[in-house]
């Protein structure tokens, strides 16, 4: 008899952007006729630069001559990119982070759900609400929670509310964990956290021996130069942090998939007997088991990234969404919404108005305005009664899209 892995039923609904997509599949079905304009999930609609895609070419034509065919590549990703990565990531920008300190990966999103494989079941695991739903449904999955509760919380998990009051910036714990998700610029309420704010969590971790799991993954968007884009701008993060990021957002490869985890020689981790352990070779075992590595083409894009001409175009592409972003923030507070984010960040994060909950924010805006959002009660309980929009579409349809809204009764 197969037995199933029961944590799996602990979890909650479905998955939030299927049960968007769910929601918005038949609302279309039933009007064939409605432009529905999707500014809900985070998935970029502008093309790949020209250098990277270039590169791509370059790439994809190696692969039809013998001379310079690639079969399997390094599991942690090829020299070249790792170089590029830690010299124009990392210390360029006087961070000594070393292309061994790179592992190359299909997304974020899997690396931050992956990661926990090698932590033991009995870590406490502390994230932020609201929060991106995979750092919590995974915990789940890996059995270091209880069940759901009656308020969306899960037994075993430390809870940090990020609320209007607090400025959507958590609080330090009271209760030690030993893992701490934090993610800046923030999903879904695009706020940013300023170099005393992070000083704060490192010298937090470092003084209980936690693990801070930083998915920086919208860094590129930081345009605000006091602002950290990376975790290891802090003196000490070497010791106690994993830093998580993506050529999703950053260069539209959500469609192509690359990615990169940074865990430093530094970062230790403990058995039973209190012994330390290098979590980057654990990760690395990890790694190469289970991943064959992202394809040689795919890697030769993202390290064209890095290029003086790539960097100049993919500058272009992040100004663009911020300026959507501007868009919609200052047209959303005209019509009288309470609105954060949106600033060094892809995502709006809006107030409902009248208390009205968030899931039906949704479907008065995808009913009345055609429009797609992101119910904010879907990150967390602390996220009811807030909207997130993304800022990855087209100009013309933020545009229209703020218009319609302007006209919802």
């Amino acid at each position: 008899m197969a037995l199933i892995n029961e944590h799996y039923l602990k979890l909650q609904a479905g998955y939030l952007f299927p049960e968007i997509g769910r929601r918005v599949s038949e609302f279309a079905a039933a009007n064939p006729d409605k432009k529905i304009i999707r500014m809900g999930i985070g998935d970029v609609t502008q093309p790949l630069v020209p250098t990277v895609l270039k590169a791509f070419h370059e790439g994809v034509d190696e692969q039809g001559t013998a001379a310079t065919f690639k079969g399997y590549g390094p599991e942690q990703g090829y020299e070249f990119l790792r170089k590029a990565i830690a010299e124009n990531a990392y210390q360029a920008n006087g961070i000594d982070i070393p292309a061994d300190d790179i592992i190359v990966s299909d997304g974020s999103k899997c690396d931050t759900g992956n990661i926990q494989e090698i932590f033991g079941a009995d870590n406490k695991i502390a994230i932020c609400d609201p929060v991106y739903p995979v750092y919590a449904d995974t915990t789940v999955m890996s059995g270091k929670t209880g069940t759901c509760q009656a308020n969306g919380y899960y037994e075993g998990v430390i809870y940090m509310p990020c609320t209007e009051e607090n400025g959507f910036t958590p609080e330090l714990p009271t209760e030690r964990p030993d893992l701490i998700f934090l993610c800046y610029p923030n999903n879904p309420t695009g706020t940013v956290a300023s170099k005393e704010e992070l000083t704060k969590w490192v010298n937090y971790a470092r003084e209980n021996k936690c693990i801070i799991l930083f998915d920086a993954a919208y860094e590129a968007f930081i345009t605000d130069p006091a602002i950290p884009r990376s975790i290891y701008e802090i003196e000490g993060a070497k010791d106690v942090a994993i830093e998580f990021r993506s050529f999703s957002k950053t260069a539209g490869f959500t469609g192509t998939r690359c990615a990169f985890t940074v865990i430093p020689e530094e970062v230790k981790a403990y058995d039973s007997e209190g012994n330390a352990h290098s979590v980057k070779k654990l990760w690395l075992r990890r790694h190469s088991t289970k991943f064959n590595g992202v394809s040689y083409p795919v890697q030769k894009a993202a390290a064209a990234v890095y290029t003086p001409e790539g960097k100049k175009e993919v500058e272009e592409v992040i100004a663009y969404y911020l300026e959507n972003a501007r868009i919609m923030r200052e047209a959303l507070k005209e019509i009288g919404y309470t609105v954060y984010g949106g600033v060094n960040a892809p995502y709006v994060w809006v107030k409902t108005k009248g208390g009205m909950s968030s899931w039906d924010f949704f479907d008065k805006v995808l009913n009345e305005a055609n429009v797609v959002g992101t119910p904010g009660s879907g990150f967390g309980p602390a996220g009811e009664g807030y909207f997130r929009f993304s800022a990855f579409a087209g100009r013309d349809n933020v545009l229209e899209a703020m218009e319609r809204i302007k006209n919802l009764s």
